[in-house]
């Protein structure tokens, strides 16, 4: 059932779980993710990703998203990630979106507030919800950032920061950044507990974990009691459909029919890569 990101956000707070927000930029992708949320009858947050217009352009893919979404057995948010166009957020609130994430975190503190507001101004005319960020997360939606000559330190959001931001822009979720990184990892990233202790201290919204493929289970789950309600996931489920199809084509000798025999294997590796990732932010044994 389509919802928005707020009502599957209250199911994770009442659970102490998070949800799993996953990049769906295919037909297979939303298969994978909807198939696991609705065996495992949990929430899940459906996202497209402005860095993927070029491959799946959002006019095609809004209403495939809400459609997938409506008819699912599960609440479904469909969600706009890491947006720092305020056209293109616009236009997918207008496609149906149901809760857009505004990226200012490179601009300056006041830039980033101001445009974070009008973001929210926008979204309310939709009922729709917004997630905001405060503090650089490294990797490739990192945008033009050069974020290999800043500082970890300075990187990191500061608490102090984030209560006055939700403050003063009425966000309905926060991106924090406190040691996970887009893509994948070249070694394990170390995480800042105490920051996001620090910061849900301070703020009575969500939090959200950005980069979150390939953290360990042991990570992901101390994250979830230290207040990580929201969990983005793309880079290994996605690495987990190409290895389905490498493996389809290597059962077959390279001879495979038609497109449909590999689509099926990318989607049932990256099933699985999800419902463990699912599993783990659910804390299902």
């Amino acid at each position: 059932m389509l919802t928005t990101m707020n009502e599957v956000l209250k199911i994770a707070e009442a659970r102490n779980i998070a949800v799993g927000a996953f990049d769906t930029p295919n037909l297979e992708n939303m298969f994978a993710v909807v198939k696991t949320a609705e065996k495992y009858n949990v929430p899940v947050i459906l996202m497209y990703i402005p860095l993927l217009e070029d491959v799946a352009p959002v006019e095609f893919m809004a209403p495939v998203m809400v459609a997938v979404a409506r008819n699912a057995k599960v609440p479904v948010a469909v969600h706009l990630d890491h947006c720092s166009d305020l056209e293109c957020l616009k236009r997918c609130l207008e496609l149906g979106f149901t809760s857009v994430m505004y990226d200012g975190s490179e601009l300056s503190y006041e830039e980033n507030v101001r445009n974070t507001k009008i973001a929210v101004e926008y979204a309310r005319r939709y009922g729709a919800d917004v997630e905001a960020e405060i503090g650089i997360m490294g990797g490739r939606e990192a945008g033009g950032a050069n974020v290999g000559s800043i500082k970890p330190e300075d990187m990191y959001t500061d608490p102090e920061d984030a209560k006055r931001f939700v403050e003063e822009t009425k966000i309905d979720a926060l991106a924090a950044s406190f040691g996970t990184a887009h893509g994948f990892y070249t070694v394990a990233p170390k995480l800042d507990f105490a920051r996001i202790e620090k910061i849900k201290s301070l703020v009575k919204i969500p939090l959200v974990m950005h980069g979150g493929s390939g953290v360990n289970a042991e990570d992901y789950v101390k994250a979830i009691h230290c207040g990580i309600r929201k969990i983005n996931y793309y880079s290994y489920m996605g690495k987990a459909g190409v290895d389905g199809v490498k493996s389809c084509l290597e059962k077959h000798n390279g001879e495979v029919a038609f497109y449909h025999e590999i689509a099926a294997a990318a989607t049932e590796k990256m099933q699985e890569n999800v419902e463990k990732a699912i599993r783990t932010f659910s804390m299902q044994s």
